[in-house]
């Protein structure tokens, strides 16, 4: 089947796999936290493997809340229907992503660095996490920096990447899953290569899907270019990219 024979809703279908994809990821982490938050407004008991939550609550909530909002919402940014034909709900958007991003991956460091580490990770999967979460926040930043300077291409790409980094959680469950029920439980080696080979992968789908972007972007835009003159370019430079 060609691109000429599909219908306008299989291409519906298609634009929206991405995100439904991407949700269906975020699942994974987000209920685990609904159920850490349960625990904690629950009055479950404390144990040794939850009491780091009991004694400083605010930074895990504060992690959770934002997360959710930022893996959730953060899915749809990625269906080309509305990215493209509303501008004002993709603007709208980024206003809640932005902070919700910033306070998970600040909460998130925060959490690392001065939480107790739990019986399972150790020191190479604490680096890991610091190195991955400044990643993400640096990767916000930068997107913030790029639209202000109406660099359209470079916010796309640095938000893709910190929204890659974020959703890490979801593509650990899918690789330590097996792992432990093919071989067992994991080590704290084991653990930290697992669960940085997942921020890995999630960085390069996020990689090989901005390159594409680009050369979608590049061939739509190459027939416009070769009519273009240099009288016509500068009179026009403000709708050129």
């Amino acid at each position: 089947m060609t691109s000429k024979n599909i219908t306008p809703r299989a291409k519906r279908r298609a634009a929206w796999a991405v995100p439904m994809g991407l949700i269906a990821l975020s699942l994974i982490p987000v209920l685990a936290g609904a159920a850490r938050l349960t625990e904690l407004t629950g009055g479950s008991t404390v144990t040794p493997q939850n009491a780091r939550f009991f004694s400083s609550p605010l930074p895990v909530v504060i992690h959770i809340v934002t997360v959710t909002v930022y893996s959730l919402l953060g899915a749809f940014q990625f269906a080309p229907n509305l990215r493209r034909g509303k501008r004002s709900w993709h603007r709208t958007a980024g206003r809640i992503l932005i902070p919700a991003g910033l306070l998970a991956g600040l909460s998130g460091l925060w959490m690392s660095v001065f939480y107790v580490l739990p019986e399972t990770d150790g020191e190479a999967l604490l680096v890991l996490r610091v190195v991955f979460g400044s990643a993400m926040v640096a990767g916000i930043i930068m997107g913030i920096l790029a639209i202000r300077r109406r660099d359209f291409t470079a916010h796309g790409a640095w938000m893709t990447r910190a929204y890659a980094i974020a959703v890490g959680a979801g593509t650990q469950a899918l690789v330590l899953l097996p792992w432990t029920l093919l071989v067992g439980p994991t080590d704290e080696a084991t653990r930290a290569v697992l669960m940085g080979a997942s921020w890995v992968i999630n960085l390069a789908v996020a990689e090989y899907a901005i390159r594409r972007r680009h050369a979608a972007s590049g061939r739509t835009t190459r027939p416009a270019s070769r009519v273009l003159t240099p009288e016509t370019t500068t009179a026009g430079h403000r709708s050129v990219p």
